[in-house]
């Protein structure tokens, strides 16, 4: 399979049209047609689904968004690889990448960036936010150089550093809701209210020893990926969130405000990469930055 007819099949998955495709790729629409023929066959499957005489519009098949995603890892993977290997000895330049759940301690990344911004200008950062599912699976595939997760690390597969700042769990509630005029809320708060949660397995749900509840027994009205959607739901009047804290600004004329839980829950991160990793420059310059700000954090 190669690089150059994933492009063209990610050209008309992109155009929805193979002639749009051919004219954006400078191609004839028979030599693309041909080459597209020539990728079902060699993968077994029918990938495009063509329209009628009348339409020229072509739709993907479920094999074929399948390979629209793996191709656009794989081209992606291949990008990044061409950048590492084109820095030069002398510069120290490239991409990191890292992948990350909305948290307050992506401050400390920022903070290792910093450090090394004014030496090293040419080194680039990208977050990738997800759960630690989604971690995981963007390292294993080699899509990141980094990932945070919360709870215990996989030693078998993962190297890691335990990151010193804690994150607190807490409740996101209008200023005008009941639960408003505690400084705590206790699980029992809870158990009898419409619940916005995180999205994550429920086998894996960090809240159920604390809730003392599982999760089937809660009013669970909505789940959410990014916190800021969450929040909106909130000032709606949907529900209760529960997050983690400074993620959501409640101070001025915010129409929310945010109760820490009791007793109180923490989550304890760790960031990771694959045992037995070569690093890019860019990317061990990095990591010893980083090792750096989580020793300063430690002392404070």
């Amino acid at each position: 399979m190669e690089l150059r007819v994933l492009q063209y099949f990610l050209a008309v998955a992109r155009e929805q049209s193979i002639s749009a495709a051919a004219r954006s790729l400078h191609l004839s629409q028979p030599t693309l047609s041909t080459q597209l023929k020539a990728l079902e066959e060699e993968v077994g499957k029918q990938l495009l689904i063509r329209g009628s005489k009348g339409s020229r519009k072509v739709m993907l098949t479920q094999e074929g968004m399948i390979l629209r995603k793996r191709a656009e890892e794989i081209l992606e993977l291949v990008h990044m690889t061409q950048r590492e290997i084109a820095c030069s000895d002398e510069t120290i330049v490239g991409d990191v990448y890292i992948g990350a759940g909305e948290s307050d301690l992506i401050r400390i990344f920022a903070r290792a960036a910093c450090c090394l911004q004014k030496q090293y200008p040419g080194i680039h950062y990208h977050i990738r936010s997800g759960n630690a599912v989604f971690v995981k699976e963007y390292l294993d595939r080699g899509l990141i150089d980094f990932g945070v997760i919360y709870g215990p690390v996989d030693t078998g597969r993962y190297q890691a550093i335990k990151l010193p700042v804690r994150d607190t769990w807490g409740v996101l509630m209008r200023r005008d809701s009941p639960l408003a005029q505690k400084e705590h809320i206790t699980p029992q708060d809870l158990w009898d209210k419409p619940l916005i949660l995180s999205a994550q397995e429920s086998d894996h749900w960090p809240m159920a020893r604390w809730m003392g509840r599982d999760i089937e027994e809660l009013s669970v009205v909505a789940t959410y990926n990014l916190v800021f959607n969450a929040s909106l739901l909130v000032e709606e009047g949907l529900g209760y969130a529960l997050c983690f804290d400074k993620l959501i600004n409640v101070s001025g004329d915010s129409k929310l405000c945010f109760r820490p839980l009791h007793p109180r829950m923490e989550g304890a991160a760790s960031i990771i990469w694959k045992r037995y990793q070569v690093f890019s420059k860019a990317a061990q310059k990095f990591i010893d930055a980083l090792q750096e700000c989580c020793g300063l954090e430690e002392q404070k």
